[in-house]
């Protein structure tokens, strides 16, 4: 049987696992497995059980349409899970804890707070459970927040009103008038406690998690990072607090306004507690470094300083305790990694592809990680340290596609004090390439600026389906890691700040003029796209690149005006990325925007944006696009009023796929692109 070409349609068959959690004995993990159903266009995910001695997967819940979160209790008999369910007649308004049993049965709910429920974990004593939720801070006790609960759905006003300097966040406004606190719930009785509950105290805003704080071996206290300035900002640092469970008593273990502490995770004795730390006053750009603290005195050191590596996540510790785990980049890769207390060491543990998530219990060790030729898959690491599948859900599908090789490629890019530096970047072929043909070459770059193009399954920008044309045409894809990427180390991050555009776009030209002297590519069919800062990228490159070096761009969520930006729920941290406030130094932004350089605009192009977007809001989109328009340079926009800085539908993503590609071949060669006619004074550069 010949092997077909996958396409978008293929993708959103594919089963998508979420990140493991292993029992207490480490004999089982459990995982959200999402599927999706292209004519329904909607989602459902259910928890399965995987053996780590092998065996078919087995489902443990079906009745939800979104179950999430498993969580072991401490004996293993049972599995907390959060969901929005219907049950005994009762529908839930926000998301509850369930329990269920890990050999089946019936889900029982747990909890029924109506502010609803996320960010659990259990106590040692198995009998409560720790939860996050979005409350009325001025209301007290559960009576009080299911009338404030009832109040706003039902309020006939549609406005947001804030005087919060913060106020949202990616794609959803921050609930007005609201905060997070840290609860407790009792699993026989369903009584819930808010520990925070009159005070000012409050989780961060910005995607709280259970990974924020950590109970006690003891089950006396709980450790958590938060926000202990009154007024909340996003560059604001965090430090850790303690609270007494019983008394509520809350104790500042350790703060400095200079370093960010995240993520505590008790040792088995409780005496230490391994964090996640960032020298943020210091530099914007500051890497997360692994730290520890002492759970009595608040004294702390950052222990991988002297590794030029970000930690990603949680760290968890070694059964002994004389290490930690915990995901970091390397190279346009994610690994596992084993860090040596005593040695202060790294080692690869588990070898990227990309590891996405990770569980350590009982001296077995389960993770998920993928690559550019397969998505997620659950291992268990055996005795010798060699890793085993856990399952199979997605290879009979994967069978049918033939997918292109992929390589990693070192070049040389940017100029630096007049010299020039290494650079990385992936190339993929398309399935079966001859490299006697000739194939289009296609930029995909990406966002950030401070992430990295990886060695990953990526679904809304899948490497794999841009090499195959979604099943009509080759590609020879490009991902550079521009300078300014993760992974590379800090200094390579840190090079951009202040000048954004600059290093990034010779990096992107030097692998263009690589690529050309490849006899395999073919020079009259070259284009540049990319999301978010690759979308700055390639509106900047429209104003920066020669006409007709690129025949066509396609745009996603791509800022454009680093002054309209400032609608943005990142605004604040423009000055320290571009180096000035815009009314103090308009000159030095603009010098940094896409559209100060509009009158060079000449390439065609496909702006895609979606209204949702609080992160780069869709203004970009639409003013680039109108700006195009008015200079009658080819373009056309799509817009969607249901997305956000993604595309999470799968409708619209099948969607978003065919525009990306229709809107290529409409350009097939260099000859078709045309600089438009202008006035005198405004010729193109």
């Amino acid at each position: 049987m010949s092997k077909q070409r996958i396409t978008v349609e293929d993708l959103w068959k594919l089963e998508r696992i979420g990140a493991p959690k292993l029992s207490p004995d480490g004999a089982q993990a459990v995982a959200s497995v999402t599927r999706y159903d292209m004519d329904a266009n909607k989602s459902s995910s259910s928890l399965w059980l995987f053996s780590t001695f092998g065996g078919d997967p087995r489902k443990l819940t079906a009745c939800g349409e979104k179950d999430g979160e498993a969580a072991w209790s401490p004996r293993g008999d049972l599995i907390a899970f959060v969901a929005k369910r219907e049950q005994e007649g009762k529908k839930d308004d926000s998301a509850q804890i369930y329990v269920i049993a890990p050999d089946g049965g019936e889900a029982r709910r747990v909890t029924d707070y109506a502010p609803g429920v996320f960010g659990i974990k259990w106590f040692p004593d198995g009998k409560r459970i720790a939860f996050l939720s979005w409350v009325w801070p001025q209301e007290m006790g559960d009576k009080a927040q299911t009338k404030a609960h009832k109040a706003f759905k039902d309020r006939k006003e549609s406005a947001y009103v804030t005087e919060e300097h913060w106020y949202r966040h990616w794609d959803h406004n921050l609930p007005m008038g609201r905060a997070i606190h840290l609860h407790v719930v009792d699993i026989a009785t369903g009584k819930v406690t808010d520990l925070f509950e009159g005070s000012a105290l409050e989780l961060g805003r910005a995607d709280a998690s259970a990974a924020d704080y950590d109970i006690s071996p003891d089950g006396k206290h709980i450790v958590f990072s938060h926000d202990p300035l009154p007024v909340k900002r996003i560059l604001n640092t965090f430090a850790l607090s303690r609270i007494d469970v019983k008394t509520r008593k809350v104790s500042l273990l350790v703060q400095d306004k200079d370093w960010d502490f995240r993520h505590p995770v008790h040792a088995a004795d409780g005496k230490q507690l391994a964090v996640v730390v960032a020298h943020s006053g210091k530099r914007h750009t500051a890497p997360a470094l692994l730290g520890m603290v002492d759970a009595a005195s608040g004294r702390w050191q950052a222990l991988s300083a002297k590794w030029d590596r970000e930690v990603v996540g949680v760290p968890a510790w070694s059964t002994e305790g004389d290490a930690l785990y915990c995901m970091a980049e390397d190279l346009g890769r994610c690994h596992l990694w084993h860090f040596d207390l005593k040695t202060r060491t790294p080692k690869v543990l588990v070898q990227g592809g990309w590891v996405h998530g990770f569980s350590v219990s009982a001296g077995q060790l389960v993770y998920t990680s993928d690559s550019m030729v397969h998505p997620d898959r659950l291992h268990v690491l055996d005795a010798e340290g060699t890793p085993k599948r856990l399952e199979r859900f997605n290879d009979e599908l994967l069978k049918a596609f033939k997918f292109g090789p992929y390589e990693s490629v070192s070049y040389k890019g940017a100029k630096i004090d007049g010299k020039r530096t290494d650079a990385q970047m992936w190339v993929i072929y398309p399935p079966g390439f001859d490299a006697k043909k000739k194939y289009p070459l296609l930029h995909c770059i990406h966002g950030g600026p401070h992430t990295a193009s990886g060695d990953t399954f990526h679904y809304r920008w899948n490497n794999q389906v841009f090499a195959s044309g979604n099943g009509t045409q080759d590609y020879v894809v490009v991902c550079v890691n521009y300078h300014g990427s993760t992974s590379f180390g800090f200094d390579y991050k840190d090079s951009i700040t202040h000048r954004w555009g600059e290093l990034e776009l010779q990096d992107v030209e030097a692998a263009t003029d690589h690529m050309l002297t490849k006899p395999y590519i073919d020079a009259n069919r070259v284009y540049a796209t990319g999301g978010s800062y690759g979308g700055y990228m390639v509106a900047w490159m429209n104003g920066h690149c020669k006409p007709g070096r690129y025949q066509a761009y396609v745009c996603h969520a791509g800022c454009y005006d680093w002054v309209s930006m400032f609608a943005s729920d990142g605004a604040e941290w423009f000055k320290k990325e571009l180096g000035a406030w815009y009314w103090d130094d308009m000159a030095k932004v603009h010098k940094q925007s896409p559209h100060a350089f509009a009158r060079h605009f000449s390439t065609p192009t496909l702006v895609i944006h979606g209204q949702l977007d609080y992160r780069v809001p869709d203004a970009q989109g639409l003013a680039y696009y109108s700006t195009l328009k008015a200079q009658e340079i080819d373009a056309r926009l799509v817009w969607f009023p249901d997305e956000n800085h993604w595309i999470l539908k799968p409708r619209n993503s099948k969607l978003w796929y065919a525009e990306f590609f229709d809107w290529l071949k409409r350009y097939p060669s260099k000859s078709t692109v045309k600089p438009p006619a202008r006035k005198k004074g405004g010729g193109a550069k």
